[in-house]
């Protein structure tokens, strides 16, 4: 057994009474473990996304019977679980993805945290893990992010960036609720999502007659494993031709929902006015933290622009009529991963739909603003709501 490590049936406190309720999480009683050799910082050229992982990590242990365990944060090591867990063979893991940003001043902040644990909770609920005290469980994060803080770089376009995850861990090979469960939390310093950096990437569209991302009724807005290894294969045969990520399709009329991780944009020009659109949150879409800021920076400075803000569904055909009239102005797409991305180009059927850039711009002017208005807010130059000072979520 790694040291530190306990298999999912055993307790993490050194027996627990049980309680005649379940145990709420509570972050008053994190225990911290720190490691004794601490690894080089990587180099920021070298911080590709996903490619190294800090020193430690939160582990939390859930049972039905006793509720939340006690929170730990430990050394990064491996998880041990037995062959018959659940989330091995029924899926039962839930994910979420946010950041820790440096501002000017060295402070260290969190965006919009409480939308991401919201969302971690509803997914948690709905393929039966237990649900989430989104503000204690904050507290862990950034008694976390204050453990491993020299990992995140005091660079503008830089972060670390946070994998909560929870995962049924009960042993039997029964489909049925889990009874016991992992939440642990790992970081990841990182730099631009793409290697192209804030440059236009170019997407093929996927008809759902041939791969389906999510469908009504489905998971398709909560952020759960099982959206995302089926999406592989019909990715990697995109990049195969070319192309960066899928845009998924849905319905005999193409309508438009994500591209790859992100949800997407279209900036449209009209006779009266412009227009920005995104596809409604029907159930089959993410509801994306960025996705959610755009709405809202679209809402308080371009309407009073002249701009239209609508989520509302846009097929294909509509996109193809407006890139060959003129009225398409650009397209882009946003998530916590990849931020702002600018979209070039996207293959459907047999036409290149060519998405309003110039040949030598990498991004239009919307996703331009979108970009620089964010980031004014994550890295704390235009003090916000949105970005929370570490130092002021208090356990």
């Amino acid at each position: 057994m790694v040291p530190g490590m306990l298999l999912p049936s055993t307790p993490l406190t050194a027996g627990p009474t049980q309680p005649s309720t379940p145990a709420r999480l509570d972050a008053s009683c994190l225990h911290i473990t720190r490691t004794d050799h601490p690894s080089a910082i990587p180099p920021a050229h070298d911080l590709a996304f996903g490619k190294h992982v800090t020193d430690h990590m939160l582990q939390i242990e859930w049972t039905e019977m006793y509720g939340w365990h006690q929170p730990r944060i430990l050394p990064y090591q491996d998880i041990r679980l037995d062959p018959t867990a659940s989330v091995f063979h029924y899926g039962f893991e839930c994910f979420e993805g946010m950041k820790a940003y440096r501002d000017a001043r060295g402070r260290l902040r969190l965006f919009r945290p409480e939308m991401n644990l919201d969302r971690f909770s509803k997914s948690a609920v709905r393929i039966a893990l237990p649900s989430l005290d989104g503000a204690e469980l904050l507290k862990l994060i950034a008694e976390f992010v204050k453990v491993d803080e020299r990992f995140v770089l005091a660079q503008p376009g830089y972060s670390l960036y946070l994998r909560p995850v929870l995962v049924g861990t009960s042993q039997g090979l029964g489909v049925t609720a889990p009874t016991s469960a992992l939440l642990y939390v790992i970081a990841s310093p990182v730099g631009a999502y793409y290697s192209t950096g804030f440059k236009p990437v170019s997407l093929e569209a996927t008809s759902s007659r041939h791969a389906t991302r999510a469908w009504p009724g489905g998971a398709g807005n909560q952020k759960v494993g099982g959206n995302y290894a089926p999406s592989i294969a019909p990715e990697q045969a995109a990049k195969s031709r070319g192309f960066h990520q899928c845009l998924w399709l849905f319905g005999n009329d193409d309508a438009i929902t994500e591209a790859g991780p992100m949800n997407l944009f279209i900036a449209l020009r009209g006779h009266d006015c412009h227009e920005l659109v995104t596809p409604p949150l029907d159930g089959t879409i993410l509801p994306g933290v960025t996705r959610d800021c755009v709405l809202r920076l679209a809402q308080e400075r371009l309407v009073p622009r002249g701009w239209q803000i609508r989520e509302r569904k846009i097929c294909m055909a509509e996109l193809s009529e407006a890139s060959k009239s003129g009225r398409l102005v650009e397209v882009f797409g946003t998530g916590t991963g990849t931020g702002v991305c600018p979209i070039k180009a996207i293959k459907w059927r047999e036409q290149l739909i060519e998405c309003g850039l110039l040949p030598n711009q990498n991004a239009g002017k919307i996703a331009t603003w979108m970009k620089d208005w964010i980031e004014l807010r994550q890295y704390g130059i235009e003090e916000h709501e949105w970005s929370v000072a570490v130092d002021h979520v208090s356990r």
